[in-house]
């Protein structure tokens, strides 16, 4: 009766032994991300006619946005590995707060964010279960930067001084930057090759809104600094080679 025991027990971990991460190992994911901004801004600031002029009272907000992404894990041993995330880049939703909420959606944009992480993993390279911990960086730009009509005419320029001498034409750009990432989460390895991953990821990440309007009067810049600070959730499925 031991012995049946024992051996099931060594049978039980020998199959545990397959299901795990280890030294050498390439495990790819593919998921599903969601970003929920922790945002704030700061007030339009607006040079025109060689005067600056910080607009109080305005802001904006970044919706939640959700995309389709993938990971490439690489394990140089078997609790340290890097780990380099990226996917469709998601597309959030500008929306003016305070004295610009008559606006509504002031526009849009697409963020690629590439991100290099390294991470520790916990428990042995025999466990089902392997929680984890890491940091990294990340390259954050934007393309697709559209506007809508309210914003793109220049009518939120309209003041009682110059009436609508200030409006034209606008566009916008975004500013680029690199921002740190810290993430944590857990893989369940269900066989040899199929696993499921859970992760929360915070990045510290602001952007410099600049708009430039032509207007009858000269051009007009308007400036704004957005926090995003987004947490990003992962849910996916990983295959191990």
């Amino acid at each position: 009766m031991h012995k049946r025991v024992i051996g099931a027990a060594a049978a039980l971990f020998l199959s545990s032994a397959v299901h795990a991460q280890s030294a050498g190992d390439f495990v790819a994911n593919f998921g599903w991300f969601h970003l929920a901004p922790q945002d704030s801004s700061k007030p339009l600031t607006v040079d025109a006619l060689g005067t600056r002029t910080t607009e109080t009272g305005t802001g904006a907000s970044v919706d939640n946005a959700d995309t389709f992404g993938l990971t490439a894990t690489y394990f140089f041993t078997d609790h340290i590995a890097t780990t380099a995330v990226l996917g469709i880049p998601p597309k959030f939703r500008l929306t003016g707060t305070g004295s610009l909420a008559a606006l509504g959606e002031i526009g849009s944009a697409y963020e690629w964010s590439p991100t290099l992480l390294l991470k520790y993993y916990f428990n042995d390279a025999q466990s089902r279960f392997r929680p984890y911990m890491g940091a990294g960086g990340s390259y954050v730009w934007y393309s697709g930067v559209k506007l809508n009509p309210a914003v793109s005419s220049g009518s939120f320029l309209y003041s009682s001084t110059y009436g609508t001498a200030l409006e034209g034409t606008t566009t916008a750009k975004l500013s680029s930057s690199f921002a740190p990432v810290i993430n944590a989460g857990f893989a369940y390895n269900i066989d040899k090759h199929w696993s499921i991953d859970v992760s929360l990821s915070y990045m510290w990440l602001s952007t410099r809104a600049t708009l430039t309007t032509q207007s009858k009067l000269g051009t007009v810049t308007s400036t704004t600094k957005i926090k995003l600070d987004p947490l990003v959730s992962f849910v996916s499925v990983g295959y191990r080679f």
